[in-house]
């Protein structure tokens, strides 16, 4: 249960915890949230789960990369309705996606008018976008902010590896990358249907073991991971028994694994509480997609619909929320560069 700051009247709040972390005196509610995916995330498991699921991935729109900016702005639009709020009350936006100057993020959500801090974590990006918000929604900042991420197989496949005409060939550690949006309203008030708290969060730092293979994206990504939740339970004083799930972003099946082991070297064992959404997301085996999901829509689709619903309903009490990201690009991948990762986590708790 969350228990709220109650120093003595004038005693300044401590919000770092520990090497790297903060953790929250007053609440940040997570008072609504939205996801908008394509059709092949519709008939994966948690297909009921979306708000919205389209029909045709070019959501009506001329080029991929502008049915990822109608992503974006659908899922923000749907969030602040459900939030009982209107757009202009939003004081910023914290959002990203995977394209080349955030080009989906800057034209999807211009309509709107409101201040942006436009950001980069690849697919990390959901837990910074939550994690910079939640601060300043903490610190007095704002009273309601916005925060968005995206990404599109299509427009992720021009922009990393090959044209979708070009037919290649996949490996099985290759990851699918997720058409899909979440968006989140993070506030000082909790509304109507507020659907979590966040108490605190740990940013992550670069991890580079030296993996070069783009196709393998669960092995460049879990070293980030088992050095964000390892400081995290450090700072926080606390062990895999306090959380109800550890979750993942999108390491798939193959980053999974890595990522135990690599924890179960530092005496941290999450085997039985660790769940990834690159796996919740797809049938691996009936929809084809090799290692699971990934993509800045992976982790923030599944957090909307399918993990805040469980902590919205007591199912979970606490939950640790560890978006993941491989820091790479068409340049530094061409000149030989190994890819480094990170991961942000992020603590969200039941409202009792």
């Amino acid at each position: 249960m969350y228990e709220q700051y109650s120093g003595a009247p004038g005693e300044k709040a401590m919000f770092a915890c520990g090497r790297q972390s903060v953790k929250f005196p007053v609440p940040v509610f997570v008072r609504s949230s939205a996801s908008v995916v394509g059709k092949k995330e519709g008939e994966g498991p948690l297909g009921a789960l979306f708000d919205v699921i389209g029909q045709d991935d070019l959501f009506g729109a001329n080029t991929w990369e502008e049915a990822e900016s109608c992503l974006q702005r659908d899922a923000l639009h749907l969030a602040v309705k459900k939030a009982g709020l209107h757009t202009t009350e939003l004081r910023y936006l914290f959002a990203g996606d995977l394209l080349g100057q955030g080009i989906a993020t800057s034209f999807g959500l211009a309509q709107y008018g409101i201040p942006l801090f436009g950001l980069y974590g690849a697919c990390s990006t959901c837990g910074l976008a939550l994690s910079l918000g939640a601060m300043a929604v903490c610190g007095g900042f704002a009273d309601h902010v916005g925060c968005v991420t995206s990404s599109h197989f299509a427009s992720a496949e021009k922009e990393f590896r090959f044209p979708l005409g070009y037919g290649n060939q996949r490996p099985l550690s290759a990851t699918w990358t997720v058409t899909g949006s979440g968006a989140f309203v993070l506030s000082g008030s909790r509304g109507e249907n507020a659907r979590a708290i966040v108490t605190g969060l740990t940013p992550g730092r670069i991890t580079d073991y030296g993996v070069r293979d783009s196709m393998n994206m669960g092995a460049c990504m879990a070293p980030a991971a088992a050095d964000t939740i390892a400081c995290h339970l450090r700072d926080f004083g606390r062990g895999p028994q306090d959380y109800d799930r550890i979750i993942t972003g999108d390491l798939g099946v193959v980053g999974q694994q890595a990522l135990l082991d690599l924890l179960l070297e530092q005496g941290i064992d999450i085997a039985e509480r660790h769940t990834d959404c690159g796996i919740e997301i797809y049938d691996a085996k009936r929809q084809d997609t090799h290692a699971g999901g990934s993509g800045c829509g992976c982790s923030a689709a599944v957090l909307s619909a399918y993990v805040l619903k469980q902590i919205e309903e007591g199912v979970w009490k606490r939950v640790l929320f560890v978006p993941t990201g491989a820091l790479l690009s068409r340049t530094s991948y061409n000149e030989g560069k190994n890819v480094p990762g990170i991961a942000h986590a992020v603590v969200l708790e039941h409202i009792g």
